[in-house]
């Protein structure tokens, strides 16, 4: 299927039959009149284990000159928490990490500074008090693991663990990611290719090889909105996203891509994604590849705090690193669950229904969770599915 748009965006893929609404909100994303029009995008759908939509169309390009492609690869910002969740989640099934012991029992320095009862659930949860550095840290930090491991093992929590949460926007990361190099013997990029990636053969990387850069879509910097504004922050939610500042086209240096930054620079396509949670819809298997047991997905998926996040000024219902769909950015089913990304991305499952989808673009939109693009494509899979 090749669609053209009027403005001559083409759109490519196809959709099982039934499913031709959801093309049609993928097409009228592209024909938007605000600041969350679309200039490239992809689209993925799995349902019960078998794919049913895999969209693409527009352009890599802010020029609109490069077409995207099935193939087209951009970086999906805090949607890759949720993988690096699924990763920690993956050794829990292996018998290798409980969520309910201290973070320490695997990470012996991290008990500096009054942490050593800190448990791996509240850590993954954003309730363990690391939401940033304390230290002048620029992003260049970013790019050495164990400068920034270290800083965090060292640091104090800003707040009594399990008082509050406040969303670990970049500290996530190497936190969860340092549990799975302590356990594994790997690199969290390392764990993802060869546990998730590689044997399900989704398009999804914790570090982007240089043989790959050709098929990045650069990020386009939101039209209109802010998501953060300094003024109007609490304390702890500034730390996360000040030190250092967090800017939306970061991703397109190729330091950036090399790195390992587990809460934030994964590049994917929409049927990378989809593909890893639709694993997860599907009992956690899907073509012959287990990832873990419904058991695991249980564990999860296990709600750890209902209260208001501090950054996000809303109720995510933090589960272990993916947070379950109260705020209804997933469509209309509480138990469908994932993670958005900065400007617009996500993933998301929904054991229930067999449901999985993945999303990724280059225009970014102005806020951190409910993209109106993202929300639209979610209610219209799950109304039509």
């Amino acid at each position: 299927m090749t669609l053209a748009t009027p403005d001559e965006v083409r759109i490519h893929g196809t959709v099982a039959p039934g499913l031709e609404p959801v093309r049609d909100q993928f097409v009228a994303n592209f024909r938007r009149e605000d600041a969350s029009r679309e200039v490239g995008a992809s689209l993925a759908v799995y349902r019960h284990g078998v794919l049913v939509a895999d969209l693409w169309g527009g352009f890599r390009d802010e020029a609109r000159q490069v077409p995207w492609t099935a193939d087209t690869l951009a970086n999906v910002w805090s949607t890759t928490k949720g993988v690096t969740a699924i990763a920690l989640a993956r050794l829990v099934d292996q018998g290798k990490v409980e969520y309910a012991a201290p973070v320490a029992t695997y990470w012996p320095e991290f008990a500096q500074a009054g942490k050593a009862d800190i448990t791996v659930a509240l850590l993954v949860s954003h309730q363990a008090g690391l939401p940033g550095f304390v230290d002048p840290t620029p992003l260049t930090d970013f790019y050495d693991w164990d400068t920034v491991t270290r800083r965090l093992a060292g640091q104090a929590p800003m707040w009594e663990p399990g008082t509050k949460n406040s969303y670990h926007a970049m500290t996530y990361g190497f936190l969860a990611g340092e549990i799975i190099r302590r356990v594994s013997g790997r690199s969290v990029g390392r764990f993802v290719a060869e546990e998730i990636a590689g044997p399900l053969g989704a398009d999804f990387h914790i570090g982007l090889a240089e043989r790959d850069e050709p098929r990045v879509a650069p990020l386009i910097a939101p039209k209109a909105g802010e998501a953060f504004d300094p003024a109007t922050m609490a304390p702890e939610a500034l730390a996360a996203v000040a030190n250092p500042a967090m800017e939306p086209t970061i991703p397109n240096d190729r330091a950036w891509r090399a790195a390992e930054v587990p809460a934030g620079n994964g590049h994917a396509t929409a049927l990378g994604l989809a593909r890893i949670y639709g694993a997860l819809a599907n009992g956690g298997e899907l073509d012959g590849v287990r990832l873990m047991s419904a058991e695991t997905i249980a564990k999860l998926t296990t709600v750890q705090t209902r209260r208001e996040d501090v950054m996000l000024g809303f109720k995510p219902f933090w589960a272990h690193g993916v947070a379950l769909n109260d705020s209804g950015v997933f469509g209309p089913h509480a138990g469908t669950f994932g993670h958005s990304g900065w400007g617009g991305s996500f993933a998301c499952a929904d054991p229930a229904t067999g449901v999985a989808i993945g999303y990724v673009m280059n225009q970014m939109g102005g806020g951190l969770v409910g993209d109106p693009r993202a929300v639209a494509l979610c209610h219209a899979v799950f109304a039509n599915a």
